[in-house]
């Protein structure tokens, strides 16, 4: 594959750090100059901000052009998304105004369920450790500008590995569901194509969690994030737990705070664009 490149300008909503640092994706690392490089796919992309002008550079399996449309999803129109929820509250105001360069990846659907099971009750450092070290015992070396980097490996490559072998890669209580989801998958237990196809979220959700080591978070996660693009979907965690109660619930003790609750507020409040919602609270409360 030979290198490629192209330069956008004023793209609306793509500021890198938002992008990246907002918690949707664990295979893009910052680099001395401000870029971002990143594997998906059989692609490795380096990406820069020059003031308006978005510098895309590296291998792509496709024309590069076609490549960051689709996988930075720059065919949505995030500015009227934006005044949409802006107009919700203030909190959503304040919110959008912080993370505005967030733009939400269509990421490779079995990628997504994998990195969000290695997720659960782990820190984004170890993350990031654990898939680099999986990509690197078993997926395809790609190189470039003199580096080595690996794809995430495809089912079929992970067909053989065992779950010890999982467990010398530090996924310590994560190594058996690993196996077992990917088995479901290798299997045919569960059809990614036919989830990818199926319109209705409550039952791709219901398989989803089916899958070994995904909850309901992970679930969502998955439907948010991944090429399945549910912007209905409302993932809690222990942030998003603190900034709901914080902003709209205000319980003394937040441990009482029900994900019932939740998502009843969410959805009243942010209707399909839930999702979306979530990410801007969550990055805004997060960071600050």
């Amino acid at each position: 594959m030979k290198e490629q490149k192209i330069e956008l300008k004023n793209i609306d909503s793509f500021e890198l750090r938002d992008i990246f640092d907002c918690g949707q994706c664990f295979r893009w690392n910052k680099q001395e100059d401000g870029s971002y490089t990143g594997i998906f796919g059989k692609n490795v992309l380096n990406v820069k901000k020059e003031k308006e002008t978005i510098i895309f550079k590296g291998i792509c399996e496709k024309d590069i052009k076609q490549t960051i449309e689709e996988y930075f999803d720059l065919k949505r129109n995030y500015q009227e998304i934006k005044k949409t929820l802006s107009k919700i509250d203030k909190n959503m105001e304040i919110s959008i105004k912080y993370g505005q360069g967030i733009r939400i990846l269509n990421q490779d659907l079995w990628e997504t369920i994998i990195s969000f099971i290695i997720s659960a009750n782990n820190n984004i450092p170890r993350i990031k450790g654990i898939i680099e070290r999986l990509s690197k015992a078993y997926g395809t070396k790609i190189e470039w500008k003199g580096k080595e980097y690996y794809t995430f490996p495809e089912p079929e490559q992970l067909r053989n590995v065992t779950v010890q072998e999982y467990r010398n890669l530090g996924l310590g209580f994560r190594d058996k569901r690993i196996y077992e989801t990917t088995q479901m998958i290798i299997n045919n237990e569960i059809n990614l194509e036919e989830l990818q196809r199926n319109k209705n979220t409550m039952e791709v959700r219901e398989k989803l969690l089916s899958l070994s080591g995904v909850g309901p978070k992970v679930a969502d996660c998955i439907l948010l994030f991944s090429t399945l693009k549910r912007f209905e979907v409302f993932p809690i965690d222990v942030w998003v737990r603190r900034v709901m109660n914080d902003l709209y619930i205000k319980q003394p003790d937040e441990s009482k705070v029900s994900k019932k609750q939740i998502e009843k507020i969410a959805q009243e409040k942010f209707g399909d664009l839930a999702g979306l919602a979530q990410q801007y609270l969550f990055y805004w409360r997060r960071e600050v």
